[in-house]
């Protein structure tokens, strides 16, 4: 089986929409937890951290399996560099993605990511906005302002759907029904 990934947060909207919308601290990437162990080996060399509930940064011991509450890992070059990816783990059952925000939101594997003009994997956009809905901080009312005019009805349809049955009444919710 192959390992797969995908270029997340903000840097994903971007590769979306096609422009920079905003600066970045880090690149966000997206990895099935199936696959975590593939990163170590990709960086290797690297300084990795794993997140614990409630955040809480401890070194990640190689070969480590993360738990299933881990769903975070932070990695630089050195101790003195800045952390440049910050690596998110979602669920997979066989080929289907399952939110680990929600059991019940999932679709094919094969459906989760798009491919930028250079080749890049990223985030679909409804599913990285699905992420962002939760608590919406000023850099994702952004990076929903740049996106929205982009959007699919069906990506619209299918991120209403999902906003709606996990987060509960959602401002986003009137914006893309419009």
């Amino acid at each position: 089986m192959e390992a797969r990934w995908w270029v997340a947060g903000g840097f994903a909207i971007e590769l979306a929409v096609g422009r920079r919308i905003r600066n970045h601290g880090d690149i966000d990437v997206l990895l099935l937890r199936r696959d975590q162990l593939l990163v170590q080996r990709v960086l290797a060399g690297w300084q990795w951290w794993a997140a614990d509930p409630p955040g809480n940064l401890r070194p990640w011991a190689s070969g480590e399996v993360l738990p299933q509450g881990v769903h975070d890992i932070w990695c630089r070059p050195a101790p003195d560099e800045p952390w440049r990816i910050q690596v998110m783990l979602d669920e997979s059952h066989g080929q289907e993605w399952v939110s680990r925000r929600d059991p019940r939101v999932r679709r094919p594997i094969s459906t989760l990511g798009l491919t930028s003009a250079d080749g890049a994997p990223f985030l679909a956009p409804e599913v990285q906005l699905y992420y962002k809905a939760k608590t919406p901080r000023p850099k994702d009312e952004e990076d929903f302002d740049a996106v929205l005019p982009v959007l699919t009805d069906q990506q619209r349809r299918w991120l209403v759907a999902v906003i709606t049955d996990t987060y509960g009444p959602h401002p986003w919710v009137k914006r893309l029904q419009a």
